[in-house]
């Protein structure tokens, strides 16, 4: 695992083993680490229950801490994946929401753990962001519509 100074710590009620395991099985560059029990009893807890779980998901150090009922992810985080074409978009995308998760719009989905997913081809930043202001524009509209983006329908609207 790494000894980085920083890392990102998400708050799991009860799981954050199982969510370490399924980004370290669905994404490159991603492992699980150390397991941490927990010491004696705890709010939400036993001795002996798994307290923390480190991880590393698409190269980010992670820690995850099981620390019960009551808090909830929001959309003011989430991961970002970049991805290359659309059998790479749909992989991620598929097994995020297959697994117990949920579609929203513009690319982004919620994994079962409540986790913010946006899974953005290259195609579509490179779109709303190039030089060109009208394709830029169209490409934004195409997306704004879509909830899985769909690659061939965002060149297509480059295209006009």
């Amino acid at each position: 695992m790494t000894n980085a100074k920083s890392k990102v710590c998400l708050w799991f009620d009860d799981d954050a083993e199982g969510a370490a395991q399924f980004y370290s099985e669905t994404f490159p560059d991603s492992s699980v680490g150390a397991v941490h029990r927990a010491p004696s009893d705890f709010p939400s807890g036993k001795k002996g229950d798994v307290l923390t779980v480190e991880f590393i998901v698409l190269g980010i150090p992670c820690v995850g801490l099981n620390g019960g009922p009551g808090v909830e992810h929001n959309w003011a985080f989430s991961f970002q994946v970049a991805t290359a074409d659309q059998a790479e978009t749909d992989r991620y995308w598929n097994a995020i929401v297959s697994s117990g998760g949920e579609e929203s719009r513009c690319g982004w989905c919620k994994d079962k753990w409540g986790l913010n997913w946006q899974i953005t081809p290259t195609v579509l930043t490179q779109a709303v962001t190039g030089p060109d202001t009208a394709a830029a524009k169209r490409a934004f509209e195409a997306m704004m519509t879509m909830k899985k983006i769909n690659i061939a329908a965002i060149n297509a609207a480059v295209r006009g």
